[in-house]
């Protein structure tokens, strides 16, 4: 940190070395000049500590002054050694060696409506393979957290002619075909088809309807939890279409108002939560030249998941993967897209739950494919032959893989991210087909990598705990090539602050264990206050998210929310992040132990941390607080209503309070249903632990929440209410689960931290 101080010293301190090393000046000058370089010191210390200026919330939250600038929309372009970006508007191409633009693709000024002086304005775009033509959506709007619908343009480079996709309607998910000679897009539940050569628009499917049936996009749980919504995909050849059909007519129903009119509005839509009834789904494809559609055959079992289909090499072979409803059995059929006809390529079992990932690959030759699995107890990538027969595996260790970015055929290797040096931090390997392993990240950190198509170059996001994002263009070998972001400008308006770093440390009880019963620690960090004085008693906040697989204690930046901390203990606040057992990163065995009893484990690491909290000499052990937000919200309302002897204070916001509540897909994976499973559901809800508050509860939620229903907050009222138990509330309406637009963040954390200031701060 860079303050005043440094420039007075750097001016006084070689004239006192002149004088102290100086062969005229006796010993016992030396000593008495000693003792006023120490004052002096001293007294610029303070001069340099008053001249440091304090976080204030609106800086953080409204005038969003500590926001790091991040790199985002490069786009590889098809030869590797080139990517485009918009810049003032328009689609740039640029050099990843040199970062000189090459030329713009796409000029702003050029792209005015049909039959207007109007401009549209770029804020995204995609690009046919032979990268001329552009799809440009406009007049974006969510349908939920991940999906939208857009009015979508296509832009020619040679014709120099913008036009609309489509007139009949907004469209989502709008995709050109392999060959570039089509354009696919869903509407109302429908697919559609453009022929950019005749102009011609067809509707491939007929039956999609709201809250019914669903065609090429996905249903409400599949989206959330299974991580996508495009539900269709080009053939190889450009020749047919696989998709999704949702049959949704007997899934429940949830209602969501929306307030600000005489009578609100109300959102229905489909919701099927633990143990009831899922979207019945089927995969079909349609064949572009003869019109007929075909039923993929992926078994009798209706009451089943499709997480994933995918397009081998093969135009005519379609891998579709199949979960069983308890999420602990995985096949991957490879099925004949002329008749239907398929045969189970794949499969692999669990005790616990298997995690669905992108990382299917089928190399070239169309006869090995790459996946990863926990099956040793980490995650580590394989390869197979089609025949699904093991070939080899190509990582070994007791660490996870933890991202895999791609595999490159000319090299023979797969890309990847690893936690092999710690949990906490994210490195980048390749390891070649014959297993050689190849470390290419040299900053310790998390390093986040985006590849160029032919894997030459990648960009380098690398954080740690103390320094913001810094963007570098990298080769394959890791070796950087330049800086394109450093964020230099957020880490000199830090040295003004009293910012200090958060540091990190472990701690273990003897309650906290493995199944085996042997000792493990948890990783943690804290933020001590500036002028942290170890003679002193401080309150602390523990704030913790804590669900399956999750991780909060990571060497990397932590943004806005690290800010609201800094904040807090510059006045008197000790922070604490801990994760908990269940938490990710450290094998399969220690992310899964929480299964069945989501709640049970991670309760007691919170009590365990209060303890050892407690028992540090400058921790006031009568003022421990603990916040959370969704699964966090879950577990710091249990952890003040059970540890109500270690916690004073909590806020949750957003929380499950009863994992009835929320979806199958996610609350199943970990608990089963609740048929099967009642004790697991009802002895880890904070709802049926409410006689045991006794300190400060602030429950917040966003009255819009379509994840975690304000259902969950209103019978958690209900429950403190029969209990006599006072609390805390708001509800922010509109919001959904982020809660956030307009002046919303500021007005939340604002009352939090008040909420915090008045329980933890001595009066």
């Amino acid at each position: 940190m860079t303050t005043k101080i440094d420039i007075y010293l750097f001016n006084i301190i070689p004239y006192y070395q002149l004088i102290i090393f100086g062969h005229k000046i006796s010993t016992m000058y030396k000593s008495r000049i000693s003792i006023i370089i120490l004052l002096l010191i001293t007294s610029f210390s303070i001069i340099g500590q008053d001249t440091l200026k304090s976080i204030t919330l609106k800086e953080i939250w409204s005038d969003y002054k500590f926001m790091s600038r991040s790199v985002r929309g490069i786009n590889s372009l098809n030869n590797g050694k080139e990517y485009t970006m918009i810049r003032k508007g328009s689609i740039v191409v640029y050099d990843y060696k040199t970062g000189d633009s090459i030329t713009t693709l796409v000029n702003k000024n050029d792209l005015k409506s049909e039959g207007s002086d109007e401009l549209i304005k770029i804020g995204s775009f995609s690009m046919n393979n032979d990268e001329n033509i552009f799809l440009i959506p406009t007049k974006t709007e969510p349908i939920y957290r991940h999906s939208s619908k857009s009015e979508y343009y296509i832009w020619d480079i040679n014709t120099k002619q913008l036009k609309k996709l489509s007139t009949g309607g907004k469209q989502s998910l709008a995709d050109f075909s392999p060959n570039s000679d089509k354009v696919a897009f869903v509407r109302d539940n429908n697919i559609y088809v453009v022929d950019l050569i005749t102009g011609e628009e067809k509707q491939i499917t007929n039956d999609g309807s709201k809250n019914e049936i669903i065609n090429g996009t996905c249903d409400w749980v599949y989206e959330e939890e299974f991580g996508f919504t495009k539900g269709y995909y080009w053939s190889p050849d450009g020749k047919k279409i696989a998709y999704y059909r949702f049959d949704e007519s007997k899934v429940k129903e949830y209602t969501l108002d929306y307030y600000g009119k005489l009578y609100p509005d109300q959102e229905t839509y489909k919701y099927p939560k633990a143990g009831e009834d899922n979207s019945i789904v089927e995969i079909l494809v349609y064949d572009l030249e003869n019109g007929y559609t075909t039923k993929m055959d992926i078994g009798e079992e209706t009451d089943q998941y499709i997480p994933r289909i995918k397009w081998t090499n093969d135009p005519q072979v379609l891998s579709i993967q199949r979960l069983n409803r308890l999420q602990n059995h995985l096949d991957i059929l490879l099925a004949d897209a002329d008749n239907g006809d398929s045969y189970i390529m794949y499969s692999e079992d669990n005790n616990y739950y298997i995690d669905i990932t992108d990382d299917l690959t089928f190399l070239s030759d169309n006869k090995r494919f790459l996946i990863t699995s926990e099956k040793d107890g980490y995650n580590h990538i394989y390869l197979y032959n089609m025949d699904g027969t093991l070939n080899k595996q190509l990582t070994k260790g007791n660490w996870d893989v933890t991202a895999n970015y791609g595999w490159d055929e000319k090299s023979k290797s797969v890309y990847y991210q690893s936690a092999e040096s710690s949990p906490l931090n994210r490195d980048l390997y390749k390891v070649n087909i014959k297993g050689k392993k190849t470390k290419i990240s040299t900053k310790e950190g998390t390093n986040r990598a985006s590849f160029s198509s032919n894997f030459k170059y990648y960009v380098n996001n690398y954080s740690n705990i103390s320094t913001p994002p810094v963007y570098t263009i990298n080769k394959s070998d890791g070796s950087e090539v330049r800086v394109i972001e450093d964020n230099e400008r957020l880490l000199n308006r830090l040295s003004g602050y009293k910012f200090t770093a958060p540091e990190f440390f472990t701690f273990t009880t003897p309650e906290i264990t493995m199944p085996d019963g042997s000792q493990v620690e948890l990783n943690a960090w804290k933020i001590l206050p500036y002028d942290f004085d170890p003679e002193k008693k401080y309150p602390v906040l523990v704030t913790i998210y804590g669900g399956p697989g999750s991780q909060q204690v990571t060497n990397s930046w932590g943004g806005f929310n690290t800010m609201w901390f800094e904040m807090l203990a510059e006045n008197g606040i000790v922070i604490v992040s801990v994760d908990n057992r269940g938490t990710g990163a450290r094998g399969e065995l220690f992310k899964k132990m929480t299964y069945l009893e989501l709640g049970k484990y991670e309760t007691l690491d919170y009590i365990e941390t209060a303890k050892y909290l407690g028992s540090l000499p400058y921790i006031n052990k009568d003022r421990i607080a603990i916040f959370g937000w969704s699964y966090g919200g879950f577990m710091s309302s249990n952890a003040l209503f059970q540890g109500a002897d270690y916690f004073n204070t909590a806020i949750a916001v957003a929380p499950v309070t009863n994992w009835r509540y929320y979806d199958n897909i996610y609350t199943e994976r970990f608990m089963r249903t609740p048929q099967e499973n009642p004790n697991g559901y009802d002895n880890n809800s904070p709802i049926n632990h409410v006689d045991k508050l006794k300190g400060n509860y602030l429950l917040i939620h966003g009255g819009a929440d379509d994840n975690v229903h304000p259902q969950n907050s209103m019978d958690m009222f209900s429950a403190l209410v029969k209990a006599d138990k006072q609390f805390d509330f708001m509800l922010y309406p509109n919001k959904n689960h982020g809660i956030y637009g307009g002046n919303t963040r500021y007005h939340l954390f604002n009352k939090m931290t008040n909420f915090l200031y008045e329980h933890l701060l001595e009066k």
